[in-house]
């Protein structure tokens, strides 16, 4: 009797961990995009990729039809969304993907969550990488997956998850956050591309990364330092252009090319700006190979209360679960009552 009464705590509390490791699925049902899964990647420790990419999966689910499965940096211990957490359940999800979209930074996952992004790009999955995904992954020289850090050395993977699958690993910030904001235009020989279709005045609140996308990769928008936080704040005449979004192709096991769309920007104020967040609902379509579906005046409005927290005066609430943010109206982010 007794030991049945110590094991039924066990088993309440290995539910419990089950339900915090449960994802976020926002289930499309009609569009381009049925019969296609997205898994989104979240974990970063600044630029709220929890915020930003949860409120893309929903656009993409609602409005066009996909299943967007979203997976958080997660606190073990209460199951609470902790932004750049090295613990991220449910990346098996990606055994079903036709597309991931990662946005983390530095992380050193356990094998069990790591192993299912290899395996994904070792089958050739296309990926959208964002911000800090140049740099998702600080990995130890002892361990398995060491070549998948931002700083490899190796000749067989120089650089990483980021130079060898997004065509850039880290190199350095360009343009103060919080005082240097970004215009992206588009390159004029990428005009037509189907990523570009209906994007006009893109802009981001995020200071300037330097990039130099890796040979073979196609650049779409050029990234300009303003002197300011406005769309309308001046270019910082100090400083040329860089590389803001490009495409690219790499080959996993099965020598399959498969699509890359990169940008060095998308935090979740950043998505606010119709053009940007165009390009990135445009960028999902194009790496699933959709692209004949793209059109320039697509619904690409948010799907229930978008409050980025990024840059601005909105207060976040503390101990958010993945669960609070799984109804297609709930907030993004729930504010401080």
């Amino acid at each position: 009797m007794l030991k049945n009464l110590i094991l039924v705590p066990f088993l309440l509390s290995s539910f419990a961990i089950a339900a915090m490791a449960a994802p976020v699925v926002y289930q499309g049902t009609k569009g381009p995009g049925k019969g296609k899964h997205i898994v989104f990647i979240a974990s970063d420790h600044e630029y709220k990729s929890e915020e930003a990419l949860p409120a893309l999966a929903r656009i993409l689910a609602k409005h066009h039809g996909f299943k967007c499965t979203v997976l958080f940096g997660v606190d073990p211990k209460t199951g609470e969304i902790k932004p750049g957490m090295s613990n991220i359940p449910g990346t098996d999800a990606l055994k079903t993907a036709d597309l991931m979209v990662i946005f983390t930074r530095f992380q050193n996952l356990p094998a069990e969550q790591m192993q299912p992004i290899v395996d994904y790009l070792r089958r050739g999955g296309p990926v959208v990488g964002l911000r800090t995904a140049t740099h998702a992954f600080n990995i130890p020289a002892n361990s398995p997956f060491a070549k998948y850090d931002y700083e490899y050395k190796g000749d067989d993977f120089k650089g990483g998850f980021g130079r060898q699958i997004l065509g850039e690993t880290w190199v350095g910030h360009y343009g103060p956050n919080h005082k240097s904001s970004t215009r992206l235009d588009i390159v004029q020989a990428q005009a037509n591309h189907p990523i570009l279709k209906g994007v006009k005045n893109m802009w981001a609140e995020i200071g300037a990364y330097n990039a130099y996308p890796i040979e073979g990769s196609e650049v779409l928008a050029m990234a300009y330092p303003l002197n300011g936080m406005l769309p309308t704040s001046p270019s910082d005449e100090t400083k040329k252009a860089m590389p803001g979004a490009w495409t690219r192709t790499y080959q996993g096991a099965s020598g399959k090319p498969a699509r890359v769309f990169c940008s060095t920007y998308g935090a979740s104020g950043d998505l606010v700006n119709e053009g940007f967040r165009r390009m990135l609902v445009n960028a999902c379509f194009w790496a699933v190979g959709l692209e004949r579906a793209i059109k320039p005046g697509a619904d690409i409005s948010f799907v229930g209360p978008f409050r980025p927290t990024w840059h601005g005066d909105v207060k976040r609430a503390a101990g958010v679960k993945p669960e609070d943010l799984s109804a297609m109206d709930s907030p993004i982010w729930p504010e401080t009552k």
